[in-house]
């Protein structure tokens, strides 16, 4: 009976089976499904999440706080659903939190929150139309500057992707490009490739991340550029070896002889047999480069405040973790945790499903 499943199903089947991939897999979609909607679902829909009340600094998970609308900005524009998605909705209006309000004619009567142990005299604020109060949960509690940390976490799953996933592409680009031509060509074209990626393999990737990032500068652009220079040196020898020891089969020569170009036979021919292990190393860089971004944005050169990022979260409050407020740090750093171990068990399951260790290269 003839066998009509592709390589591809087979691997896919494969790679189901493997649970704890399988759900690593899934929760980088739904890593995925958040970044992409971003500020439609984050409780704080603002710029980069970063809408601030002091008096609310180091709130518990949970706490609930009840606000009044204080003025109102008719000048900021109303954007379009896609541009809120991606870049936030500036807020309309300024309000502070209360624990009392009363109404009497064109007036509010309201003591602001100013602690939890401290009552504020009542102020005199207009009645304004519409609604001009409402409460806010603050389900993971609140930062230092009285931000929500929940929508600060949220958006920064896109740093850490966006970051993982730049990088992963650059190091592609240059890895197989250089890593194709020193394996094919071979002689003084692989010696002085050889030789680059010797120099870039002997420093350490951090120190060698935050060199590009003061040639380039803080911030959050740079940091794809910084982490991607410094990840390509795996693919690029793992591209080597592979190319250099497929070069001389049967399909290669012949497509030789039938005169195909260079880039053709490497392009089309060689690439494809050589995808998974690539992708295997693609998937361990993407958490190699959140983790290098995490290092860099807690050495402060990485995602520049008010962005908020998962490294920057835990430099922020880093000194929390010996009071009664260590969550701010341990959350960001879980987040990190958590992201990684996922991408890693992602790289086993499709290790495993392509069976890299013994791979036969085939037309």
């Amino acid at each position: 009976m003839e066998n009509n499943s592709s390589p591809s199903k087979e691997v896919w089947k494969r790679f189901k089976q493997n649970k704890l991939a399988f759900s690593g897999l899934l929760f980088i979609l739904f890593l995925m499904l958040i970044g992409i909607l971003g500020y439609l679902i984050t409780p704080d829909q603002t710029p980069f999440a970063n809408t601030m009340h002091l008096q609310l600094s180091n709130k518990k998970p949970g706490r609930s706080f009840d606000f009044l609308i204080i003025s109102r900005n008719p000048d900021v524009k109303k954007v379009s659903f896609l541009e809120k998605m991606l870049s936030g909705q500036e807020s309309d209006y300024k309000s502070i939190p209360v624990t009392s309000y009363r109404e009497s004619g064109n007036k509010v009567y309201a003591s602001e929150y100013i602690g939890d142990d401290e009552q504020a005299e009542e102020s005199v604020y207009p009645l304004l139309e519409g609604k001009n109060r409402y409460s806010q949960t603050f389900w993971l509690g609140t930062d230092i500057y009285g931000r929500d940390l929940l929508s600060r976490l949220m958006i920064g799953v896109r740093v850490s992707l966006s970051v993982g996933l730049m990088a992963v592409l650059i190091s592609l680009f240059i890895g197989i490009s250089l890593g194709a031509l020193a394996g094919y060509f071979g002689g003084k074209t692989d010696a002085s490739i050889s030789w680059f990626m010797n120099v870039i393999w002997s420093l350490p990737s951090l120190l060698l991340v935050i060199a590009i990032s003061f040639a380039l500068g803080k911030g959050f652009w740079q940091i794809f550029i910084a982490v991607g220079l410094s990840t390509w040196v795996d693919v690029s020898r793992l591209v080597r070896g592979q190319v250099m020891a497929m070069k001389h089969v049967e399909f290669v020569e012949a497509a030789k002889a039938l005169g195909y170009s260079t880039p053709r036979i490497i392009i089309k021919h060689m690439l494809p047999n050589i995808a998974g292990p690539i992708l295997v190393l693609a998937s361990a860089n993407f958490a190699a480069a959140i983790l290098l971004e995490s290092g860099l944005s807690f050495l402060g050169f990485g995602a520049q405040p008010p962005m908020p990022s998962w490294g920057g979260m835990i430099k922020e409050h880093y000194g929390y973790i010996i009071m009664d407020a260590a969550y701010l740090a341990i959350l960001p750093g879980l987040a990190i945790m958590i992201t990684v171990y996922a991408f890693n068990l992602l790289a086993i399951g499709l290790r495993d499903a392509f069976d890299v260790k013994s791979q036969n290269i085939s037309v």
